[in-house]
């Protein structure tokens, strides 16, 4: 492999490992309806799990509720099940024609928790931005011994370096912006 590859290579993990943080945080209420919350819940429809999304009109019509309504009648009990089911903590309410979300301004305590817990997921993009940045420095070492000279290796060792650091501040700027919202009353 040529050094490009491998830059590319840790860059696209990099990149993959910020997205995956940016789409996990999403699902982390802060206090603000966002049909985001929904994202990770699946409702059986018809023998396969289907998101929520996929069988219902999912809307936000103010900052504290969500308002789900099914395409069909007999989607409004699954889509009550799958939600009571889920870590979202909030209950449905059910009219018979729209399934509302209230969601409850957060305690001090949840919104400590629920900063740790964002770190953590954050900590796990940095774990994982660390680990592209090794792999491909190992491979480098590797094509040092196929004919690599030192010089180019640690010229693309540096660039590696370089694209890490730029991907662990993303990562800060990502949970910074996070730990404002959920902090924010």
């Amino acid at each position: 492999m040529e050094v490009k590859e491998y830059l590319q290579n840790a860059e696209d993990s990099m990149q993959l490992a910020v997205e995956y943080l940016d789409d996990t945080l999403s699902r982390i209420r802060a206090g603000k309806a966002s049909t985001r919350l929904l994202d990770g819940i699946k409702v059986e429809y018809y023998g396969s799990l289907a998101p929520i999304s996929n069988v219902a009109n999912v809307s936000v019509p103010d900052a504290r509720t969500i308002a789900i309504t099914p395409w069909e009648k007999s989607m409004f009990k699954e889509i009550e099940k799958a939600i009571i089911n889920s870590e979202l903590g909030v209950t449905p309410e059910n009219n018979g024609e729209v399934i509302r979300l209230c969601i409850p301004p957060l305690t001090e305590e949840r919104r400590k928790a629920l900063v740790k817990q964002s770190k953590s997921e954050a900590e796990n993009a940095k774990v994982s931005v660390r680990n592209a940045r090794r792999e491909a420095i190992d491979g480098l070492k590797k094509e040092v011994k196929n004919g690599l000279s030192e010089d180019n290796e640690k010229d693309a060792e540096a660039q590696v370096q370089k694209i890490h650091d730029r991907y662990m501040k993303k990562i800060d700027e990502v949970f910074a912006a996070k730990e404002k919202e959920i902090l924010t009353v």
